[in-house]
C-alpha cells in the first residue's frame, strides 16, 4: 500500500456530488477561459500541466472557503499546484482580469447591489509600536 499525505493524491478523485458545487458556471469558464493560454510542451517531456479550469476551481473554492490550501479536497489538483498557479496568475494579472470579466457579467444580470458592501480583515500590531494615529 502506498502512504500518501491526502486521499487521491496522485490521481484526480471525481467530486462527490454531495458535497461538490462547481464555483464556476460554464457561462462563467466561457468568458473567461480565453485569459489561460495552452501550455508549451516541455522538450524534455515530463508530466502535462494540470487543467486550468481544475486549478482555477481550486483556487476559487480556498479563496471562498477561507479554507488553507493543504484542506483542498482531493478532486481538485493538488494544493501545491492550485496554490503555483494562484502566485502565477495574481503576479501576471490574470486573476484580475477574470475578476473584472466576471463582475461585469454578474453586474449585468443585475446580480450585484452596489449599495451595500463588506470588509473583512486582520488586524495586528506593529512591530515596535508603529505610528501613533491622530
Amino acid at each position: 500500500m502506498t502512504d500518501r499525505s491526502r486521499p487521491g493524491a496522485g490521481s484526480r478523485m471525481e467530486p462527490d456530488s454531495r458535497f461538490f458545487r462547481p464555483q464556476l458556471s460554464d457561462e462563467q469558464w466561457a468568458l473567461v477561459s480565453d485569459l489561460f493560454k495552452p501550455p508549451k510542451p516541455d522538450p524534455k517531456g515530463g508530466r502535462p500541466r494540470a487543467d486550468a479550469r481544475a486549478c482555477l476551481e481550486g483556487v476559487l473554492w480556498v479563496l471562498r472557503s477561507g479554507a488553507r490550501w493543504k484542506d483542498l479536497p482531493p478532486w481538485f489538483p493538488s494544493y501545491p499546484t492550485c496554490w503555483r498557479r494562484f502566485v502565477e496568475w495574481t503576479t501576471d494579472g490574470t486573476l484580475d482580469k477574470v475578476h473584472r470579466r466576471l463582475v461585469r457579467l454578474l453586474d449585468k444580470a443585475g446580480q450585484i447591489d452596489w449599495g451595500e458592501g463588506f470588509a473583512d480583515g486582520t488586524f495586528a500590531p506593529a512591530k515596535k509600536g508603529g505610528i501613533a494615529s491622530a
